[in-house]
C-alpha cells in the first residue's frame, strides 16, 4: 500500500471511531466534534465545550512545549520539557459525575515520537503527590472518562498539603455547585518552579525529567445550568485562585487563596476566557471572588 492509500485508510478509520465515541456519549451531553488532524498539521476543535473558555496558550499539534491535546473528556496543553500539562481545561455538569472508583495511574503514550513518557512510578519516593488537574471525581460516569483522567498528561506533582488540603476543598466545593444544578466551565495548572513536599524543597523529581511547579492555580466560571449555548455575562460568577504548592497548608481553607484572574494570567502569560466578548472579559478578569 503506497504512503497515500496508507493515510487516507488510516484517516477514514480515525474519524469512525471519534464518530462512534461521540454518538456513545451525546445522549448525556453536547456532542463533542474534534477535528482530525493529519501528522505535523496544527490541530483545529470545533466545537469542543471542555475549551468554551478558549485556548489559554495558544497550544497547537506541533508544538512539544505547548501540545494541544484533545479528549472528549478534557483538552489540555502538554510541556513535554516540564513532564506536565500548562493548562487542563474542562465542563463540568452532573452528566459528568458517577461513582466508579478510582482507576490505576497511566503513562500517556498517545502524545507522538520524541515525547519523553512520564510514569506513575517516576513519582514514587519524591515527597509529591500525583496531583490530578482533572479531578476523578470530576469524570467517574464511565470507565473511559475514569481511566482518561489517570493519564501520566493530566498530572502534576502536588505537595500533599496542597493537593490533600485546599486544593481538595475546592474540587469538593465544585461538584457541590454542580449537585445544586450549576454547570461549570474550569482551566487549572501548575506555574513557577519549586515546590516543597514531604521531603523537603525540590524543583524537579524523577531525576530532572518532571518539574515542581512554585503555584497551582485554577479559574472556574459557574453558570445557572447546562445549556447548549452557554452565555457568559459581567455579572456572572468567576472564581480564582493561586495556591503555594508547598506543605503546611492543609487546614486552610480554599478561599484564603483567592485572586482575580488578571493576576493569574500576570504570573502565566496566559489569555484565559479569551472567547468572552472584551467588555465582559475585563469586567470579569478584575474581579475577586467573595461569595
Amino acid at each position: 500500500m503506497n504512503f497515500k492509500a496508507l493515510f487516507k485508510t488510516t484517516l477514514l478509520t480515525t474519524i469512525v471511531l471519534v464518530g462512534l465515541s461521540q454518538a456513545a456519549l451525546q445522549a448525556r451531553r453536547p456532542r463533542l466534534t474534534l477535528a482530525v488532524t493529519a501528522p505535523g498539521m496544527p490541530a483545529a476543535i470545533a466545537p469542543n465545550p471542555n475549551l468554551l473558555l478558549g485556548n489559554p496558550s495558544q497550544a497547537t499539534a506541533i508544538d512539544r512545549n505547548n501540545l494541544l491535546v484533545a479528549r472528549p473528556q478534557y483538552v489540555l496543553s502538554y510541556n513535554a520539557d516540564r513532564g506536565i500539562p500548562n493548562w487542563t481545561s474542562w465542563q463540568l455538569n452532573a452528566s459528568w459525575l458517577g461513582n466508579l472508583p478510582r482507576r490505576l495511574f497511566m503513562p500517556d503514550t498517545t502524545l507522538g515520537a520524541g515525547i519523553p513518557v512520564v510514569t506513575q512510578n517516576d513519582y514514587n519516593g519524591s515527597g509529591f503527590d500525583r496531583g490530578h488537574m482533572v479531578p476523578a471525581a470530576d469524570r467517574n460516569r464511565t470507565p473511559e472518562d475514569s481511566q482518561s483522567v489517570f493519564l501520566m498528561s493530566n498530572i502534576l506533582p502536588q505537595a500533599p498539603d496542597n493537593n490533600q488540603g485546599p486544593w481538595e476543598k475546592l474540587e469538593s466545593y465544585s461538584r457541590d455547585l454542580v449537585r445544586q444544578g450549576k454547570e461549570l466551565y474550569i482551566i487549572a495548572g501548575g506555574t513557577g518552579d519549586g515546590g516543597i513536599g514531604k521531603n523537603g524543597p525540590a524543583t524537579t523529581i524523577a531525576r530532572g525529567k518532571v518539574a515542581v511547579p512554585k503555584m497551582t492555580w485554577k479559574v472556574i466560571v459557574v453558570l445557572d445550568g447546562p445549556s447548549a449555548t452557554p452565555a457568559i455575562t459581567s455579572k456572572t460568577r468567576v472564581i480564582a485562585v493561586s495556591m503555594p504548592n508547598e506543605q503546611g497548608i492543609k487546614d486552610m481553607p480554599w478561599q484564603n487563596y483567592r485572586v482575580s484572574v488578571d493576576a493569574i494570567e500576570a504570573i502565566t502569560g496566559y489569555d484565559l476566557l479569551s472567547t468572552v466578548p472584551k467588555r465582559t472579559q475585563t469586567a470579569l478578569e478584575k474581579r475577586v471572588d467573595s461569595l
